[in-house]
């Protein structure tokens, strides 16, 4: 008997989703860039700013013991993040120049912690020098090894008896933390100010001195992996992205929906329009205001934003379609994301 009422609600929950009035389709939509820069800004200088002034350098060694950094390490991984930037930031239209700027020496506090601003001269300067508009800072590197070393329940003298109870292997994670700023001299203004935190996670053999240089070479490597990415991730947020976003679209009503969404997911959304379209003007309330609700649907993925805002409009407030209201302030959303595109200045590309 328990069995069967299961095998009931099963048929049941299926039917319902066989039943239901929509399907889900999706479309890929631009977003702008969270960090907005102005269209005046065409050239840009990259600098490194991350290694310790001679003031605080005893305090960033001491830092570095602490958490197994070196500076051979962190030199290779602020190059790695700044490759990574610059790279990311010449591939795209957004900026006409990208200049890295390797003599200009620069320094903060280190020691992992995140500094004040440079002061607005040495921002100036740098600019004028380099005939850029703004200034992309690494302000921060970071790349700290804690080590686990786990330790079996037993006292100090079994364990000296009995090799069994010492580790074989000692867990390691190296967290990198990049730290970046943008500064705008025109206005000055620190566009922004941004951390990305990655963790290296590293098992290592307690017994084998051969693993444990080799453990060494790949957390160098992973290290410069990590600051790269970093670099590329920072870039980003000064870049409009793309997403994949669904849709909610009726399928049910009459037969021509049922006609109309076996073209939809042949791929011939044009010849569901049709449908669609004629259906607009249908007698029956419901099929008019799921029609129209369709025909924004069609708009919005042709790229006609004001079309599709109409036709919601219509679908909710001549004929009441629920859903429509929550598509129409999703539409008027992403129309002032689209302002927001035209202010950055950027060609909206393809996804």
């Amino acid at each position: 008997m328990k069995h069967q009422f299961i095998f009931i609600c099963l048929a049941l929950a299926l039917g319902c989703c066989s039943c239901s009035s929509t399907n889900i389709m999706t479309l890929s939509v631009q977003k702008p860039a969270p960090i907005p820069i102005s269209p005046g800004i065409k050239s840009v200088a990259v600098v490194d700013r991350s290694k310790a002034s001679k003031e605080y350098s005893t305090l960033d060694a001491i830092h570095k013991a602490l958490l197994l950094e070196n500076n051979e390490l962190q030199k290779e991984g602020v190059q790695a993040s700044l490759e990574g930037l610059t790279d990311e930031l010449m591939k795209n239209n957004r900026f006409t120049r990208v200049v890295p700027l390797t003599a200009v020496q620069l320094t903060s506090t280190g020691a992992g912690v995140f500094p004040y601003p440079l002061p607005w001269d040495s921002v100036e300067k740098i600019c004028k020098n380099s005939h850029t508009d703004a200034l992309f800072s690494l302000e921060l590197f970071d790349a700290g090894t804690q080590v686990n070393y786990p330790l079996n329940p037993v006292s100090i003298t079994t364990a000296i008896r009995s090799i069994s109870s010492i580790p074989t292997t000692v867990n390691m994670n190296t967290t990198v933390r990049t730290g970046w700023r943008i500064y705008d001299p025109s206005t000055r203004t620190v566009l922004d100010e941004y951390v990305i935190t990655r963790n290296i996670p590293t098992t290592v053999s307690a017994f084998s001195p051969t693993q444990a240089v080799s453990s060494v070479a790949q957390r160098k490597e992973a290290i410069k992996e990590v600051g790269n990415q970093a670099g590329q991730s920072y870039a980003d947020r000064v870049l409009p992205f793309w997403v994949r976003v669904s849709r909610d679209y009726f399928v049910r009503g009459n037969d021509q929906f049922i006609i109309a969404r076996r073209r939809a997911q042949a791929g011939d959304w044009n010849g569901a329009a049709e449908i669609w379209n004629r259906e607009t003007t249908s007698a029956n309330a419901k099929i008019a205001g799921r029609a129209c609700y369709n025909m924004a649907i069609i708009s919005e993925i042709n790229g006609d934003l004001s079309g599709a805002i109409a036709w919601a409009s219509k679908s909710y407030e001549d004929y009441g379609i629920r859903l429509a209201l929550n598509y129409l302030n999703i539409l008027k959303y992403r129309d002032s994301q689209n302002e927001l595109l035209k202010a950055q200045d950027i060609s909206s590309g393809t996804p």
